[in-house]
């Protein structure tokens, strides 16, 4: 009688991994322009690299962060001692935001 309780046990807790194992994974949501980007740029970016609002390069539409990513990418890894660091007198951006550039960069740049 035993045997069966531990063996009965054993069978419902295999069961029960089991089952955990085979949970639904949540999909990643792709980076775009439109979804992530451009509110990084205005938040982030402004008002210096913004049309009509500061005197740098313009970063604030789709064709324009995409051809200049590279260095966007570049100048917001930088640390904020070192020369050419964005943005600039602000505060490092997080890993997830620099990522984002990254990710979209590296996934085709999605506009939306």
């Amino acid at each position: 009688m035993r045997k069966v309780s531990i063996t009965l046990c054993l069978l419902a807790a295999v069961v029960l991994f089991q089952c955990c194992s085979h949970s639904k994974k949540i999909a990643a949501v792709p980076v775009t322009y439109q979804n992530n980007i451009q509110q990084i740029v205005q938040t982030s970016c402004a008002p210096c690299h913004i049309a009509g609002k500061g005197n740098k390069k313009s970063l604030d539409n789709y064709t324009a962060a995409k051809d200049n990513i590279d260095e966007i990418i570049a100048r917001i890894q930088k640390n904020p001692t070192d020369h050419g660091f964005m943005p600039m007198r602000n505060a490092k951006l997080s890993d997830q935001t620099i990522a984002a550039f990254i990710d979209w960069k590296a996934k085709g740049f999605r506009e939306n």
